[in-house]
Protein backbone atom coordinates (compact mmCIF):
# COMPACT_ATOMS: atom_id res chain seq x y z
CA UNK A 1 0.00 0.00 0.00
CA UNK A 2 1.39 3.28 -0.93
CA UNK A 3 2.35 6.46 0.76
CA UNK A 4 0.20 8.23 -1.71
CA UNK A 5 -2.83 6.29 -1.19
CA UNK A 6 -2.56 6.21 3.08
CA UNK A 7 -2.56 9.94 2.88
CA UNK A 8 -5.01 10.65 0.19
CA UNK A 9 -7.30 8.58 2.47
CA UNK A 10 -6.43 10.29 5.59
CA UNK A 11 -7.40 13.17 3.78
CA UNK A 12 -10.78 12.09 2.80
CA UNK A 13 -11.69 10.70 6.01
CA UNK A 14 -10.85 14.40 7.40
CA UNK A 15 -12.57 16.19 4.52
CA UNK A 16 -15.81 13.82 5.92
CA UNK A 17 -16.21 14.24 8.62
CA UNK A 18 -15.40 17.79 8.87
CA UNK A 19 -18.66 18.05 6.23
CA UNK A 20 -20.50 16.07 8.55
CA UNK A 21 -19.95 18.63 11.39
CA UNK A 22 -20.79 21.30 9.01
CA UNK A 23 -23.97 20.22 7.88
CA UNK A 24 -25.01 18.59 11.33
CA UNK A 25 -24.28 21.76 13.30
CA UNK A 26 -24.66 24.41 10.53
CA UNK A 27 -27.09 23.74 7.71
CA UNK A 28 -29.16 20.57 9.27
CA UNK A 29 -30.62 23.22 11.96
CA UNK A 30 -31.97 25.14 9.24
CA UNK A 31 -34.46 22.69 8.54
CA UNK A 32 -35.03 21.43 12.40
CA UNK A 33 -38.36 22.42 12.80
CA UNK A 34 -37.74 24.33 15.89
CA UNK A 35 -36.12 26.52 13.41
CA UNK A 36 -39.54 27.44 11.90
CA UNK A 37 -41.00 28.58 15.12
CA UNK A 38 -41.12 32.16 16.52
CA UNK A 39 -38.01 33.02 19.33
CA UNK A 40 -35.67 36.11 19.90
CA UNK A 41 -33.40 37.51 17.76
CA UNK A 42 -29.17 37.27 19.07
CA UNK A 43 -26.82 39.75 17.90
CA UNK A 44 -23.85 37.47 17.04
CA UNK A 45 -23.00 34.41 15.54
CA UNK A 46 -22.09 32.40 18.63
CA UNK A 47 -24.42 34.48 20.86
CA UNK A 48 -27.06 32.80 22.81
CA UNK A 49 -30.24 33.57 24.93
CA UNK A 50 -29.10 31.05 28.26
CA UNK A 51 -28.12 34.20 30.46
CA UNK A 52 -31.48 35.60 29.85
CA UNK A 53 -33.79 32.50 30.53
CA UNK A 54 -31.81 30.93 33.56
CA UNK A 55 -30.88 33.94 35.72
CA UNK A 56 -33.03 34.52 38.75
CA UNK A 57 -32.71 38.27 38.36
CA UNK A 58 -33.83 39.17 35.10
CA UNK A 59 -35.52 35.83 34.28
CA UNK A 60 -38.89 36.50 35.02
CA UNK A 61 -39.59 39.93 32.92
CA UNK A 62 -38.26 38.13 29.86
CA UNK A 63 -40.66 35.22 29.93
CA UNK A 64 -42.97 37.88 30.30
CA UNK A 65 -41.79 39.80 27.06
CA UNK A 66 -41.29 36.35 25.41
CA UNK A 67 -44.80 35.34 26.11
CA UNK A 68 -45.81 38.75 24.95
CA UNK A 69 -44.05 39.05 21.58
CA UNK A 70 -43.67 34.84 20.35
CA UNK A 71 -46.30 33.00 22.37
CA UNK A 72 -45.86 30.05 24.77
CA UNK A 73 -43.71 27.60 22.60
CA UNK A 74 -40.52 29.60 21.69
CA UNK A 75 -37.15 29.29 20.18
CA UNK A 76 -34.02 30.18 21.67
CA UNK A 77 -30.23 29.66 21.18
CA UNK A 78 -27.86 27.18 23.33
CA UNK A 79 -24.58 27.56 23.19
CA UNK A 80 -24.07 28.00 19.44
CA UNK A 81 -25.78 28.42 16.20
CA UNK A 82 -26.08 24.38 15.96
CA UNK A 83 -28.22 24.63 18.99
CA UNK A 84 -31.91 25.33 18.53
CA UNK A 85 -33.85 24.71 21.81
CA UNK A 86 -37.51 24.52 23.04
CA UNK A 87 -38.47 26.82 25.79
CA UNK A 88 -42.47 25.69 26.70
CA UNK A 89 -44.39 27.86 28.98
CA UNK A 90 -47.29 25.80 28.27
CA UNK A 91 -48.74 23.98 30.61
CA UNK A 92 -50.24 20.67 28.39
CA UNK A 93 -46.59 21.02 26.69
CA UNK A 94 -44.72 21.00 30.08
CA UNK A 95 -46.58 18.26 31.08
CA UNK A 96 -46.24 15.96 28.13
CA UNK A 97 -42.15 16.61 28.54
CA UNK A 98 -42.49 15.68 32.28
CA UNK A 99 -44.50 12.55 32.03
CA UNK A 100 -42.86 10.95 29.03
CA UNK A 101 -39.35 10.44 30.92
CA UNK A 102 -38.50 7.98 28.71
CA UNK A 103 -38.47 10.20 25.82
CA UNK A 104 -37.18 13.17 27.58
CA UNK A 105 -34.21 12.55 29.66
CA UNK A 106 -31.94 14.75 31.85
CA UNK A 107 -29.02 15.73 29.04
CA UNK A 108 -25.63 13.97 29.47
CA UNK A 109 -24.02 16.86 30.49
CA UNK A 110 -26.34 17.14 33.55
CA UNK A 111 -26.12 13.62 34.32
CA UNK A 112 -22.23 13.41 34.89
CA UNK A 113 -21.65 16.82 36.62
CA UNK A 114 -24.10 15.75 39.41
CA UNK A 115 -22.73 12.09 39.36
CA UNK A 116 -19.01 13.31 39.53
CA UNK A 117 -19.89 15.46 43.46
CA UNK A 118 -23.02 12.72 44.72
CA UNK A 119 -22.11 9.82 42.52
CA UNK A 120 -25.36 8.19 40.57
CA UNK A 121 -28.36 8.23 42.32
CA UNK A 122 -31.70 8.98 41.31
CA UNK A 123 -31.20 12.62 40.76
CA UNK A 124 -28.68 11.70 37.38
CA UNK A 125 -29.44 8.07 36.79
CA UNK A 126 -31.97 7.31 33.87
CA UNK A 127 -33.88 4.26 32.57
CA UNK A 128 -34.25 1.28 33.76
CA UNK A 129 -31.55 2.57 36.51
CA UNK A 130 -33.77 4.78 37.96
CA UNK A 131 -36.84 2.94 37.60
CA UNK A 132 -35.43 0.61 40.09
CA UNK A 133 -33.90 3.12 42.62
CA UNK A 134 -37.56 4.37 42.33
CA UNK A 135 -38.90 1.45 43.06
CA UNK A 136 -36.96 0.07 46.41
CA UNK A 137 -36.85 3.40 47.57
CA UNK A 138 -40.70 4.50 47.42
CA UNK A 139 -41.51 2.51 50.35
CA UNK A 140 -39.00 4.70 52.72
CA UNK A 141 -41.18 8.05 51.60
CA UNK A 142 -44.29 6.72 52.52
CA UNK A 143 -46.87 8.45 54.78
CA UNK A 144 -46.15 6.06 57.45
CA UNK A 145 -42.89 5.95 57.47
CA UNK A 146 -42.83 9.79 57.20
CA UNK A 147 -44.50 10.01 59.97
CA UNK A 148 -42.52 8.23 62.46
CA UNK A 149 -39.61 10.65 61.54
CA UNK A 150 -42.13 14.05 62.82
CA UNK A 151 -40.49 13.64 66.49
CA UNK A 152 -36.82 13.69 64.75
CA UNK A 153 -37.81 17.24 62.95
CA UNK A 154 -39.68 18.60 66.02
CA UNK A 155 -36.41 17.98 68.27
CA UNK A 156 -34.36 19.60 66.11
CA UNK A 157 -36.85 22.51 65.36
CA UNK A 158 -36.53 22.90 69.28
CA UNK A 159 -32.79 22.81 69.17
CA UNK A 160 -32.54 25.34 66.90
CA UNK A 161 -34.83 27.58 68.66
CA UNK A 162 -32.84 27.20 71.60
CA UNK A 163 -29.53 28.05 70.26
CA UNK A 164 -31.22 30.89 68.89
CA UNK A 165 -32.53 32.17 72.52
CA UNK A 166 -29.58 31.50 74.09
CA UNK A 167 -27.12 33.68 71.66
CA UNK A 168 -29.66 36.31 72.34
CA UNK A 169 -29.24 35.85 75.88
CA UNK A 170 -25.75 35.81 76.17
CA UNK A 171 -25.41 38.80 73.89
CA UNK A 172 -27.77 40.57 76.15
CA UNK A 173 -25.89 40.23 79.13
CA UNK A 174 -22.94 41.65 77.07
CA UNK A 175 -25.11 44.59 76.25
CA UNK A 176 -25.70 45.17 80.36
CA UNK A 177 -21.79 45.03 80.31
CA UNK A 178 -20.56 46.67 77.37
CA UNK A 179 -23.46 48.45 75.57
CA UNK A 180 -22.38 47.39 72.50
CA UNK A 181 -24.94 45.62 70.01
CA UNK A 182 -23.05 43.17 68.00
CA UNK A 183 -24.97 40.03 67.26
CA UNK A 184 -25.14 38.51 64.30
CA UNK A 185 -27.59 35.24 63.17
CA UNK A 186 -27.18 34.28 59.59
CA UNK A 187 -30.68 32.53 59.58
CA UNK A 188 -29.98 30.51 56.12
CA UNK A 189 -26.21 29.35 58.18
CA UNK A 190 -27.93 28.20 60.76
CA UNK A 191 -30.93 26.76 59.37
CA UNK A 192 -28.86 24.36 56.87
CA UNK A 193 -27.23 23.73 60.04
CA UNK A 194 -30.25 22.15 61.52
CA UNK A 195 -31.43 20.60 58.60
CA UNK A 196 -27.94 18.85 57.88
CA UNK A 197 -29.10 17.43 61.35
CA UNK A 198 -32.26 16.47 60.73
CA UNK A 199 -31.21 14.29 57.32
CA UNK A 200 -28.33 12.93 59.04
CA UNK A 201 -30.75 11.43 61.78
CA UNK A 202 -34.10 10.76 60.08
CA UNK A 203 -31.85 9.76 56.79
CA UNK A 204 -29.60 7.43 58.39
CA UNK A 205 -29.70 7.51 61.68
CA UNK A 206 -26.48 9.51 62.03
CA UNK A 207 -25.83 12.57 64.59
CA UNK A 208 -24.01 15.51 62.82
CA UNK A 209 -24.99 17.57 66.45
CA UNK A 210 -24.55 20.61 63.51
CA UNK A 211 -26.80 22.71 65.71
CA UNK A 212 -24.11 22.46 68.74
CA UNK A 213 -21.02 22.80 66.78
CA UNK A 214 -19.53 22.61 62.92
CA UNK A 215 -16.83 19.98 63.67
CA UNK A 216 -17.88 16.83 63.03
CA UNK A 217 -15.99 15.57 60.29
CA UNK A 218 -18.59 13.62 58.24
CA UNK A 219 -20.92 17.07 58.14
CA UNK A 220 -17.86 19.34 57.06
CA UNK A 221 -17.09 16.83 54.23
CA UNK A 222 -20.59 17.18 53.07
CA UNK A 223 -20.60 21.16 53.67
CA UNK A 224 -17.26 21.79 51.60
CA UNK A 225 -18.17 19.05 48.86
CA UNK A 226 -21.40 21.19 48.52
CA UNK A 227 -20.87 24.79 48.65
CA UNK A 228 -17.34 24.42 46.68
CA UNK A 229 -18.17 22.36 44.23
CA UNK A 230 -21.10 24.83 43.25
CA UNK A 231 -20.91 28.46 44.46
CA UNK A 232 -17.08 28.42 43.89
CA UNK A 233 -17.05 26.56 41.12
CA UNK A 234 -15.58 28.11 37.70
CA UNK A 235 -17.66 27.81 34.74
CA UNK A 236 -14.94 26.89 31.97
CA UNK A 237 -13.51 24.65 34.24
CA UNK A 238 -16.76 22.88 34.60
CA UNK A 239 -17.50 22.79 30.95
CA UNK A 240 -13.83 21.21 30.75
CA UNK A 241 -14.72 18.66 33.52
CA UNK A 242 -17.80 17.17 31.75
CA UNK A 243 -16.29 17.25 28.81
CA UNK A 244 -12.57 15.92 29.09
CA UNK A 245 -12.84 13.92 32.62
CA UNK A 246 -9.69 11.77 32.12
CA UNK A 247 -7.51 14.70 31.59
CA UNK A 248 -9.16 16.30 34.46
CA UNK A 249 -8.50 13.43 36.85
CA UNK A 250 -5.24 13.77 35.84
CA UNK A 251 -4.82 17.21 36.53
CA UNK A 252 -7.19 18.12 39.42
CA UNK A 253 -7.92 21.53 40.23
CA UNK A 254 -8.71 22.51 43.95
CA UNK A 255 -12.63 21.98 43.54
CA UNK A 256 -11.53 18.53 42.14
CA UNK A 257 -9.87 17.77 45.10
CA UNK A 258 -12.07 19.17 47.53
CA UNK A 259 -14.89 16.86 46.25
CA UNK A 260 -12.69 13.46 46.31
CA UNK A 261 -11.07 14.50 50.04
CA UNK A 262 -14.65 14.97 51.04
CA UNK A 263 -16.05 11.89 48.88
CA UNK A 264 -13.25 9.72 50.66
CA UNK A 265 -14.89 10.78 54.23
CA UNK A 266 -18.23 10.28 53.21
CA UNK A 267 -17.43 6.67 52.33
CA UNK A 268 -14.95 5.63 55.19
CA UNK A 269 -17.91 7.34 57.40
CA UNK A 270 -20.45 4.98 55.89
CA UNK A 271 -18.39 1.90 56.25
CA UNK A 272 -18.10 2.64 59.51
CA UNK A 273 -21.62 3.21 60.77
CA UNK A 274 -23.27 0.97 58.93
CA UNK A 275 -27.23 0.02 59.36
CA UNK A 276 -29.57 -2.53 60.19
CA UNK A 277 -33.27 -2.99 59.17
CA UNK A 278 -34.55 -1.96 62.32
CA UNK A 279 -34.05 1.40 62.34
CA UNK A 280 -36.46 4.00 61.16
CA UNK A 281 -34.38 6.36 59.08
CA UNK A 282 -34.60 6.31 55.56
CA UNK A 283 -31.64 4.30 55.08
CA UNK A 284 -32.65 1.61 56.98
CA UNK A 285 -35.80 1.71 55.36
CA UNK A 286 -34.03 1.62 51.88
CA UNK A 287 -32.15 -1.40 52.81
CA UNK A 288 -35.21 -3.13 54.47
CA UNK A 289 -36.88 -2.44 50.87
CA UNK A 290 -34.17 -3.53 48.92
CA UNK A 291 -34.07 -7.10 50.47
CA UNK A 292 -37.70 -7.54 50.76
CA UNK A 293 -38.79 -10.81 49.32
CA UNK A 294 -41.18 -9.54 47.32
CA UNK A 295 -38.98 -7.66 44.98
CA UNK A 296 -36.87 -9.43 42.11
CA UNK A 297 -33.37 -9.93 42.83
CA UNK A 298 -32.91 -7.95 38.91
CA UNK A 299 -35.01 -5.26 40.18
CA UNK A 300 -32.90 -4.74 43.32
CA UNK A 301 -29.87 -1.88 43.77
CA UNK A 302 -26.35 -2.53 45.17
CA UNK A 303 -24.66 -0.83 48.04
CA UNK A 304 -23.28 1.86 46.01
CA UNK A 305 -26.56 2.91 44.48
CA UNK A 306 -27.58 2.92 48.17
CA UNK A 307 -25.02 4.93 49.10
CA UNK A 308 -25.38 7.22 46.30
CA UNK A 309 -29.04 7.52 47.28
CA UNK A 310 -28.24 9.01 50.31
CA UNK A 311 -25.80 11.44 48.83
CA UNK A 312 -28.48 12.65 47.17
CA UNK A 313 -30.56 12.87 49.99
CA UNK A 314 -28.34 15.36 51.73
CA UNK A 315 -27.96 17.40 48.77
CA UNK A 316 -31.55 17.51 48.02
CA UNK A 317 -32.72 17.47 51.63
CA UNK A 318 -30.83 20.11 53.20
CA UNK A 319 -30.25 23.40 51.13
CA UNK A 320 -33.21 23.53 49.37
CA UNK A 321 -35.35 23.48 52.53
CA UNK A 322 -33.22 25.73 54.34
CA UNK A 323 -33.18 28.12 51.05
CA UNK A 324 -36.92 28.13 51.42
CA UNK A 325 -37.45 28.65 55.26
CA UNK A 326 -34.67 31.57 54.76
CA UNK A 327 -37.25 33.10 51.99
CA UNK A 328 -40.13 32.95 53.63
CA UNK A 329 -38.92 34.57 56.99
CA UNK A 330 -38.17 37.38 54.41
CA UNK A 331 -41.72 37.64 52.99
CA UNK A 332 -42.96 37.77 56.39
CA UNK A 333 -40.58 40.60 57.51
CA UNK A 334 -41.60 42.23 54.43
CA UNK A 335 -45.38 41.87 55.07
CA UNK A 336 -45.73 41.96 59.50
CA UNK A 337 -49.17 41.74 59.14
CA UNK A 338 -49.28 38.32 57.62
CA UNK A 339 -46.67 37.40 59.94
CA UNK A 340 -48.84 38.72 63.01
CA UNK A 341 -51.88 36.56 61.28
CA UNK A 342 -49.71 33.53 60.98
CA UNK A 343 -48.78 33.70 64.74
CA UNK A 344 -52.23 34.14 65.92
CA UNK A 345 -53.37 30.94 63.97
CA UNK A 346 -50.13 28.89 65.08
CA UNK A 347 -50.89 30.64 69.03
CA UNK A 348 -54.76 28.70 68.62
CA UNK A 349 -52.36 25.05 68.40
CA UNK A 350 -52.56 24.81 72.92
CA UNK A 351 -48.91 23.73 72.71
CA UNK A 352 -47.78 26.58 70.63
CA UNK A 353 -49.85 28.86 73.11
CA UNK A 354 -48.24 27.72 76.37
CA UNK A 355 -44.70 27.61 74.65
CA UNK A 356 -43.50 24.22 75.58
CA UNK A 357 -42.90 21.47 73.41
CA UNK A 358 -39.61 19.84 75.11
CA UNK A 359 -42.06 17.55 77.20
CA UNK A 360 -44.01 16.75 74.54
CA UNK A 361 -43.91 12.45 74.50
CA UNK A 362 -44.06 10.99 70.67
CA UNK A 363 -47.80 10.53 70.42
CA UNK A 364 -48.32 14.24 71.48
CA UNK A 365 -46.12 15.59 69.12
CA UNK A 366 -47.49 13.31 66.22
CA UNK A 367 -50.96 14.75 67.54
CA UNK A 368 -49.73 18.32 67.40
CA UNK A 369 -48.16 18.10 64.14
CA UNK A 370 -51.44 16.80 62.45
CA UNK A 371 -52.94 20.30 63.99
CA UNK A 372 -50.10 22.22 62.27
CA UNK A 373 -50.71 19.93 59.08
CA UNK A 374 -54.19 21.19 58.82
CA UNK A 375 -53.46 24.65 59.66
CA UNK A 376 -55.50 26.69 56.48
CA UNK A 377 -53.38 29.94 56.85
CA UNK A 378 -50.09 28.10 57.37
CA UNK A 379 -50.53 25.68 54.14
CA UNK A 380 -51.17 29.29 52.47
CA UNK A 381 -48.23 30.13 53.59
CA UNK A 382 -45.86 27.37 52.60
CA UNK A 383 -47.88 27.20 49.03
CA UNK A 384 -47.55 30.87 47.84
CA UNK A 385 -43.53 30.73 49.50
CA UNK A 386 -42.79 27.91 47.34
CA UNK A 387 -44.57 29.30 44.04
CA UNK A 388 -42.51 32.65 44.60
CA UNK A 389 -39.53 31.28 45.00
CA UNK A 390 -39.08 27.85 44.22
CA UNK A 391 -36.05 25.81 45.23
CA UNK A 392 -35.19 24.88 41.84
CA UNK A 393 -35.21 27.69 39.16
CA UNK A 394 -35.51 25.36 35.82
CA UNK A 395 -34.97 22.24 34.23
CA UNK A 396 -33.56 21.10 31.15
CA UNK A 397 -34.71 17.80 29.06
CA UNK A 398 -32.88 16.29 25.69
CA UNK A 399 -35.33 14.55 23.66
CA UNK A 400 -34.16 10.80 22.74
CA UNK A 401 -36.46 10.62 19.75
CA UNK A 402 -37.99 12.36 17.15
CA UNK A 403 -41.41 13.83 19.25
CA UNK A 404 -44.37 15.75 18.27
CA UNK A 405 -45.19 17.75 21.61
CA UNK A 406 -49.15 19.41 21.84
CA UNK A 407 -49.61 22.40 23.00
CA UNK A 408 -52.59 24.20 24.70
CA UNK A 409 -51.74 27.81 22.51
CA UNK A 410 -51.61 27.93 18.84
CA UNK A 411 -47.78 28.25 17.97
CA UNK A 412 -46.19 31.55 16.35
CA UNK A 413 -44.30 31.02 13.07
CA UNK A 414 -40.55 32.43 12.58
CA UNK A 415 -42.15 35.31 10.17
CA UNK A 416 -44.22 36.54 13.46
CA UNK A 417 -47.57 34.99 12.52
CA UNK A 418 -49.88 32.79 14.20
CA UNK A 419 -51.00 29.21 13.39
CA UNK A 420 -54.51 29.33 14.70
CA UNK A 421 -55.44 25.25 13.78
CA UNK A 422 -51.75 24.46 14.75
CA UNK A 423 -51.75 23.08 18.35
CA UNK A 424 -48.47 20.93 18.46
CA UNK A 425 -44.71 21.71 18.18
CA UNK A 426 -42.45 19.07 16.38
CA UNK A 427 -39.12 18.05 18.48
CA UNK A 428 -35.99 16.81 17.03
CA UNK A 429 -34.07 13.56 18.40
CA UNK A 430 -31.19 15.58 20.19
CA UNK A 431 -32.92 18.85 20.66
CA UNK A 432 -33.08 20.38 24.51
CA UNK A 433 -36.61 21.39 26.06
CA UNK A 434 -36.40 24.09 28.61
CA UNK A 435 -38.87 23.72 31.90
CA UNK A 436 -39.06 26.94 33.43
CA UNK A 437 -40.36 25.67 36.96
CA UNK A 438 -39.60 29.86 37.98
CA UNK A 439 -41.70 31.06 35.08
CA UNK A 440 -44.43 28.87 35.37
CA UNK A 441 -44.94 29.45 39.30
CA UNK A 442 -44.69 33.75 38.07
CA UNK A 443 -46.57 33.94 35.37
CA UNK A 444 -49.30 36.35 35.65
CA UNK A 445 -50.99 35.05 32.90
CA UNK A 446 -51.69 31.85 34.62
CA UNK A 447 -52.02 33.42 38.07
CA UNK A 448 -52.89 37.03 38.10
CA UNK A 449 -51.52 40.86 37.38
CA UNK A 450 -50.60 39.75 41.16
CA UNK A 451 -48.32 37.07 40.50
CA UNK A 452 -44.88 38.67 41.71
CA UNK A 453 -46.12 39.43 44.77
CA UNK A 454 -46.55 37.86 48.17
CA UNK A 455 -50.16 36.61 48.45
CA UNK A 456 -51.21 33.80 50.63
CA UNK A 457 -54.51 34.72 50.41
CA UNK A 458 -54.70 33.33 46.91
CA UNK A 459 -55.05 30.28 47.41
CA UNK A 460 -58.48 30.18 48.92
CA UNK A 461 -59.55 31.30 45.58
CA UNK A 462 -57.65 30.39 42.77
CA UNK A 463 -57.95 31.19 39.21
CA UNK A 464 -59.37 28.74 36.84
CA UNK A 465 -55.79 28.91 34.99
CA UNK A 466 -53.95 28.09 37.76
CA UNK A 467 -56.26 24.53 38.69
CA UNK A 468 -55.14 23.62 35.33
CA UNK A 469 -51.31 23.55 36.25
CA UNK A 470 -49.01 20.76 36.26
CA UNK A 471 -47.56 20.18 39.52
CA UNK A 472 -46.72 17.42 42.24
CA UNK A 473 -47.77 19.83 44.90
CA UNK A 474 -50.75 22.62 44.72
CA UNK A 475 -50.42 22.94 40.85
CA UNK A 476 -47.01 24.73 41.08
CA UNK A 477 -44.01 23.36 39.41
CA UNK A 478 -41.61 23.71 42.79
CA UNK A 479 -41.19 19.71 43.41
CA UNK A 480 -41.87 19.08 39.60
CA UNK A 481 -43.95 16.77 38.31
CA UNK A 482 -44.53 13.25 35.96
CA UNK A 483 -42.36 10.17 37.54
CA UNK A 484 -39.10 12.19 38.30
CA UNK A 485 -41.24 14.47 40.67
CA UNK A 486 -39.31 14.90 43.37
CA UNK A 487 -40.19 11.95 46.30
CA UNK A 488 -38.87 13.00 49.58
CA UNK A 489 -41.39 16.44 48.91
CA UNK A 490 -43.64 15.31 52.16
CA UNK A 491 -40.60 15.13 54.08
CA UNK A 492 -39.84 18.51 52.97
CA UNK A 493 -42.65 19.90 53.95
CA UNK A 494 -42.19 18.29 57.33
CA UNK A 495 -39.36 20.14 57.47
CA UNK A 496 -40.87 23.34 56.33
CA UNK A 497 -43.72 23.57 58.44
CA UNK A 498 -41.86 22.34 62.01
CA UNK A 499 -38.80 24.49 62.03
CA UNK A 500 -41.00 27.49 60.73
CA UNK A 501 -43.35 27.41 63.11
CA UNK A 502 -40.88 27.08 65.68
CA UNK A 503 -39.15 29.77 64.84
CA UNK A 504 -42.59 32.22 64.33
CA UNK A 505 -43.67 31.01 67.22
CA UNK A 506 -40.76 32.52 69.27
CA UNK A 507 -39.58 35.09 67.39
CA UNK A 508 -41.05 38.13 65.09
CA UNK A 509 -38.86 39.19 62.35
CA UNK A 510 -39.22 42.62 60.31
CA UNK A 511 -37.10 43.99 57.10
CA UNK A 512 -35.60 47.32 56.87
CA UNK A 513 -33.33 48.74 54.68
CA UNK A 514 -30.02 50.66 55.34
CA UNK A 515 -26.65 51.57 53.81
CA UNK A 516 -24.13 48.05 53.98
CA UNK A 517 -20.53 48.59 55.08
CA UNK A 518 -19.35 49.98 51.78
CA UNK A 519 -22.55 52.54 51.71
CA UNK A 520 -23.65 50.81 49.28
CA UNK A 521 -28.20 50.60 49.40
CA UNK A 522 -29.03 46.81 50.02
CA UNK A 523 -32.55 47.02 49.74
CA UNK A 524 -34.03 44.43 52.00
CA UNK A 525 -30.45 44.20 53.43
CA UNK A 526 -31.50 41.88 56.42
CA UNK A 527 -34.44 41.30 59.00
CA UNK A 528 -34.85 42.10 62.61
CA UNK A 529 -35.12 39.62 65.30
CA UNK A 530 -37.39 39.98 67.65
CA UNK A 531 -38.00 37.81 70.72
CA UNK A 532 -41.29 37.27 72.27
CA UNK A 533 -41.49 37.53 76.50
CA UNK A 534 -44.91 37.72 78.03
CA UNK A 535 -46.96 39.36 75.46
CA UNK A 536 -44.35 42.00 74.36
CA UNK A 537 -42.05 42.40 71.62
CA UNK A 538 -38.69 43.00 72.38
CA UNK A 539 -36.03 44.09 69.85
CA UNK A 540 -32.55 41.99 70.38
CA UNK A 541 -30.73 41.58 66.93
CA UNK A 542 -30.93 41.45 62.89
CA UNK A 543 -30.52 38.74 60.89
CA UNK A 544 -28.65 38.24 57.63
CA UNK A 545 -29.73 36.53 54.57
CA UNK A 546 -28.41 34.49 51.73
CA UNK A 547 -28.18 34.49 48.74
CA UNK A 548 -29.07 36.64 45.97
CA UNK A 549 -32.08 36.15 44.27
CA UNK A 550 -35.57 37.93 43.00
CA UNK A 551 -38.58 38.50 44.90
CA UNK A 552 -41.71 40.63 44.02
CA UNK A 553 -39.82 41.56 40.49
CA UNK A 554 -36.94 43.06 41.88
CA UNK A 555 -33.63 42.15 42.81
CA UNK A 556 -32.63 42.21 46.12
CA UNK A 557 -29.12 42.16 47.50
CA UNK A 558 -28.27 40.42 51.49
CA UNK A 559 -25.60 40.49 53.34
CA UNK A 560 -24.77 40.54 56.92
CA UNK A 561 -25.26 43.68 59.23
CA UNK A 562 -24.43 44.21 62.85
CA UNK A 563 -26.58 46.73 64.88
Amino acid sequence: MSLAFILNSLLASVIFLLFRFVYENFVKVRWSPLHQIAGPPVSGWFKNHLYAVLEPSVSPKVYEMFIKRYGRSIRIRGVGPWDERLLTLDPVSVAHVLKNSTIYEKPWQSRRLITSLIGCGMLSAEGQVHKRQRRVATPAFSVQNLRALVPIVFRKGEELKERWSNMIALTSNDHEKTSEETLRIDVCHWISRATFDVIGAAGFGYEFNAIKDETNELFCAYKEMFEVAISQGNASRTLFNIYFPSISRLFPDKIMRTVERSQKTIHREAEKSGSSFLGKDLLSLLMKSNASTDLPPEHRISDEDILHNINTFMFAGSDTTSLSVTWTLLMLARHPETQTRLREELLSVACFSTGDLTSLTEDEIHSLYDNIANLSFLNNVCRESLRLVPPVHSSIRVATQDDVVPTSYPVCRRDGTIDEGRRSVTVPKGSFVHVAVEGFNLDKGIWGDDAWEFHPDRWDNLPETAVQQPGLYSNILSFSAGPRSCIGMRFSLIEFKTFFVHLDNKFCFQSYRREDFQGKCCGDAAICIWQIQRGQSVSIARISLHPDRVVDGTSVTLCCVTV
